[in-house]
């Protein structure tokens, strides 16, 4: 089976805990010699989401900050990619958390030299709110620079594709609920942190989950590692 298929037979018992925001080929190294890092403390290859060896998967969405269609393929031997999945709705600090953790890789990134090696890519599963506009405003808001070359906002067509996109190709439920308890939101999401670090092969090096994701300088030096290897 082509490792970009298989999340669509993975089963949903592995998955991690829920976060607030409503979150290869064998060889010398750890077993692996398509990987930089060695495999993580925490065994996440029961999970349903993408996790350590195993390939990112194949997305090809539009930025409308920029106006390009952005393909996760494009970046195979040619940048080292971080990417995590958000809406600008979100009621208690959770997604801008995730944006912080690829904000701070894109600030050392261009301390560092290295801005031309990586990509971070922000997908939203909440397009009938975040239009360009609310994406805009949002990065504004995290301090994350929209005009650098290696940041994109992914913006699916409707919420019926970044569903099928969340649930067969990233293996995490999307629902949208009842929102009563915020007073100036129709619906919230239950979901659950994730960001995927994949090397310039395409394989992920790290997914971190809920509570890893609080570790912004592990994120930042695992990303050093992975690009300067």
């Amino acid at each position: 089976m082509d490792r970009r298929t298989y999340l669509g037979t993975v089963g949903m018992a592995g998955l991690t805990s829920v976060a607030g925001c409503l979150g290869g080929v064998l060889g010398s190294n750890g077993g692996n010699t398509e990987t930089v890092l060695e495999p993580p403390e925490t065994d996440l290859s029961e999970a349903s989401h993408p996790s350590y060896g195993q390939d990112l998967p194949s997305l090809n969405l539009p930025d409308p900050l920029s106006g390009e269609t952005i393909s996760t393929d494009q970046y195979e031997d040619e940048r080292v990619v971080l990417m995590t999945f958000i809406y600008t709705n979100c009621p208690n600090g959770m997604c801008p958390a995730l944006t912080l953790r690829l904000r701070r890789v894109q600030e050392v990134a261009a301390t560092e030299g290295y801005s031309d090696s990586v990509a971070l890519l922000a997908m939203t599963f909440d397009p009938e709110r975040d239009t360009a506009e609310a994406l805009q405003s949002f990065a504004n808001q995290r301090g994350v620079d929209t005009d650098a070359e290696n940041w994109h906002f992914l913006r699916p067509e409707s919420y019926d594709e970044a569903k099928q996109i969340m649930t067969e190709q990233i293996g995490l439920p999307l629902e949208k609920r009842d929102a009563e308890q915020y007073d100036d939101l129709e619906y919230a999401f239950p979901h659950y942190n994730l960001i995927l670090l994949a090397n310039e092969r395409g394989i992920i090096e790290r997914a971190y989950p809920k509570g890893a994701t609080n570790d912004i300088q592990m994120v930042v030096d695992d990303v050093e590692t992975v690009v300067k290897a």
